[in-house]
Order: structure tokens, then C-alpha cells, then sequence
């Protein structure tokens, strides 16, 4: 017992505790498992089982009990008298209590076209959350990206800062030795206080991430958060679209198949057999005048011919709507495959931007250590080193933006996908 009490402890302590490293697939987890809506799904599954399960209960015994007293103005008699023989005619009043057992043997299908209608409309409903939950998805994705950009851009300021560090302190030895002047001491200073300026942007804008992320995965997290940077996941291998979209399309085709089977079963006869007991007064002896009990067994067959009016209209309109679910089932898949070649087009596009970025980055770099060392040796001013360093850190930036453009992309990719 102690044991239990402590591992609860521990595992309560756990959950408290701010989480400080996260994967991409974890928060697509924790927000799918935290989303209200994803409840949503286990009513619509029990619902679907309560309703299937109603559907084929009407093949239970159907019982139905009645009750009646009526008061007739006439009765039937017997206009003949027989010597001897008195027979008393029936009271005017009559009651009666039965009980109608009816036991199902062939119902045309009615029953499993109704039981597969509830599944597919259930199946429907179901789909439409996923689209919901689809979309949750996204979110993560630009929140996650965000902060992974985010990241990116604090190292650079470090980097930054570190180089301006760096200058500052030989040209101030420098200015102590009169090889300096205070106008570049200071224009080096201005843009150290510049890039702090931008540091703290970065981490306000980094919180507001981390806690909007919080929020989507109900969990607490640290402001240190580390996430991790994801692997490049496009593959050409399977680019087969497999949205929710195309299943709810398919859920919709099939309740509309079904609809089909309950109309051709209204047509067809259907066989059953009854049972029917009571007690009253008369009794199906119509000559025994006083209460007594009473049965009817048999079996029997019905058909309804009038459901052929409405048959040919029915099915006219089932075709429509088939028409019309492959329409947007055509329409969908249209604009999911012109999105598919947009985003495509962004990646290679991204690729070759992440070529030429590190080209323009190793001789931005170059440019850069040339100016420091003339800064130096007193050659250019802090304002033309400040220009140079400011072109390799853009250089940088772009590195880093592109880069996590292209992840994003690429994961884009996938959702469009429905990977």
C-alpha cells in the first residue's frame, strides 16, 4: 500500500512538472488526446451502437397488448327458434383483453439495410471530426516551426553579439592607447544595445509560442523548452492522398447505397408468424355468451404493393445524390491536387534558395573578417564594419528562414497528404 501511495506521489509530481524537451509527434499526440472534439468520436460510436443494436431488436418477438369495452346497439342473433333448444343472444356489452405476439421470419432486408444505413452515417460523423482534428494539426505545425525559427534566430543574435563583443573590446584597448577613436567605440555599443533590443523581442515572442503550444496540448512547459528540429520527410514513393475528406465521400456513397436496399426492401413481402390470446367476452365461440379464454396461432404474409409508386422517384433521387457526393469528392481531390503542386513548388523552390544561401553566406563571412581586421588596424570606421556584419548576419537569417520554411513545407506536404 505505501508503495502505491508513493508511486503516486511521484507520478503526480511528474505531471506537475513543466516538460523541458518535445518531438513534433508527441504534440500532434497531446493535442489530438487534449482537443475537446476528440470526445466527440466516442459518442458517436456509442451512438451507433445503441442504434444498430435498436435496428436489430425488430427481429424480437413484437408484443402488443390491448384492451377494450364496447357497448353495441345490436348483436347478432338467431331468427330461428328450435323446439327445446333456447339459445340466449349475445349482451350488448362486450369486453375483451389480447395479447398480439408477432415473430419475424423474412423482412425483405429492411432491417440490415437500416442497421448498415446508422454505420455509415456514424462512420460519416466520425470523419468530419477527423477533418476537425486535421486542422489541428496545421496549428501545431506553424506553432512548432514558429518556435523552431525562433530559435534559429536567438543563435545568430548570440553569434552576432559575440562578434560586436569581440570588436568592442580591441577597439577599446585600442582607444586606450590612442589608436581609436570614441565615435567608433560608440557606434559599436549603439548596435550591441541593438541586437540586446532584438534578443528580448525574440524571447517575448518565443514565450507567447511556448504558452499558445501549452494550451493546445494541455500541458504545462517550460520557457526553455527544446524542441526537436524533425527529419525531411518527403518521400516520392507514396504521394497517394488519403484525407478524411475521402473517407467521409465514401461514408456518404455508402449510406446512399443502403438507402438504395431499404427502398427495394418496402417492396418486398415480408412473412412473419403471430400468436394472439385473451380473455373476454365473447369469445371466438360466438354463441357462448360469458368471459372465457381464448387463442389465434398462424403464420403470415404481407405485401404492400403501393410502395411501387414512390419506388422509381426514389431511386432517381439516390443517383443524384451519388452524382452529387462524386462531385465534390471530384472537386476536392482537384483542389487538394492543385495545393500539392503549389507546396511542391515551394520546396524546390526552397532548396534552391538554401543553395545560394550558402554561397552568399561564405563570402558575406569573408567580407566580414576583411572588415574586422581593417576596424582594427583603424583602416575602415565601426559604421562600415557594422554594414558588413549586418550583411553576413541577413545572410545567416535567410539560411535559417529557408531552412525552416522548407521543414514546414515539406510537413505541409504530408498533412495536405494526409499523412
Amino acid at each position: 500500500m505505501k508503495k502505491k501511495i508513493v508511486l503516486m506521489f511521484f507520478i503526480t509530481a511528474f505531471s506537475l512538472f513543466p516538460q523541458s524537451k518535445l518531438t513534433l509527434n508527441e504534440c500532434y499526440r497531446k493535442a489530438r488526446e487534449n482537443y475537446p472534439l476528440i470526445k466527440q468520436k466516442e459518442y458517436i460510436s456509442k451512438s451507433r451502437d445503441y442504434s444498430v443494436s435498436n435496428v436489430w431488436k425488430g427481429y424480437f418477438p413484437q408484443i402488443t397488448i390491448t384492451s377494450q369495452a364496447t357497448y353495441q346497439s345490436d348483436v347478432t342473433s338467431i331468427p330461428i327458434s328450435f323446439p327445446g333448444i333456447k339459445i340466449d343472444p349475445l349482451t350488448q356489452d362486450q369486453y375483451k383483453v389480447v395479447t398480439d405476439i408477432s415473430q419475424s421470419i423474412y423482412d425483405g432486408g429492411l432491417m440490415s439495410a437500416q442497421a448498415n444505413i446508422q454505420k455509415a452515417n456514424a462512420e460519416a460523423d466520425d470523419q468530419k471530426v477527423e477533418i476537425e482534428l486535421l486542422k489541428v494539426k496545421d496549428r501545431i505545425n506553424q506553432i512548432y516551426f514558429g518556435i523552431l525559427l525562433l530559435d534559429e534566430q536567438q543563435k545568430q543574435v548570440e553569434l552576432m553579439k559575440k562578434d560586436l563583443n569581440v570588436s568592442l573590446d580591441k577597439l577599446s584597448a585600442a582607444l586606450k592607447n590612442g589608436t581609436a577613436t570614441q565615435p567608433n567605440v560608440d557606434v559599436l555599443n549603439a548596435e550591441l544595445l541593438r541586437t540586446i533590443q532584438k534578443e528580448i523581442e525574440l524571447k517575448s515572442s518565443r514565450k507567447s509560442f511556448i504558452d499558445m503550444l501549452a494550451l493546445l496540448i494541455n500541458q504545462k512547459l517550460d520557457e526553455s523548452l527544446e524542441l526537436e528540429r524533425p527529419s525531411l520527410t518527403i518521400s516520392s514513393s507514396n504521394n497517394e492522398i488519403d484525407r478524411p475528406e475521402l473517407k467521409l465521400y465514401s461514408s456518404q456513397e455508402n449510406a446512399i447505397n443502403n438507402q438504395g436496399d431499404l427502398s427495394l426492401s418496402k417492396i418486398l413481402p415480408k412473412a412473419s408468424l403471430f400468436f394472439q390470446g385473451g380473455y373476454g367476452k365473447p369469445t371466438l365461440n360466438m354463441l357462448k355468451n360469458n368471459f372465457d379464454w381464448y387463442y389465434i396461432a398462424g403464420a403470415r404474409l404481407t405485401w404492400s404493393p403501393t410502395s411501387l409508386y414512390t419506388y422509381g422517384n426514389e431511386n432517381e433521387i439516390l443517383e443524384l445524390n451519388k452524382k452529387s457526393v462524386e462531385s465534390q469528392k471530384e472537386t476536392f481531390l482537384l483542389n487538394t491536387n492543385l495545393s500539392l503542386k503549389q507546396q511542391s513548388g515551394e520546396i524546390e523552390k526552397l532548396i534552391e534558395l538554401i543553395k545560394v544561401d550558402k554561397e552568399i553566406i561564405s563570402i558575406r563571412t569573408k567580407a566580414k573578417e576583411s572588415a574586422k581586421s581593417q576596424l582594427e588596424n583603424g583602416v575602415i570606421t565601426s559604421n562600415d564594419f557594422i554594414r558588413e556584419l549586418n550583411a553576413e548576419d541577413q545572410a545567416k537569417q535567410n539560411l535559417s528562414i529557408h531552412t525552416i520554411q522548407l521543414l514546414l513545407a515539406q510537413h505541409n506536404y504530408q498533412l495536405t497528404l494526409g499523412k
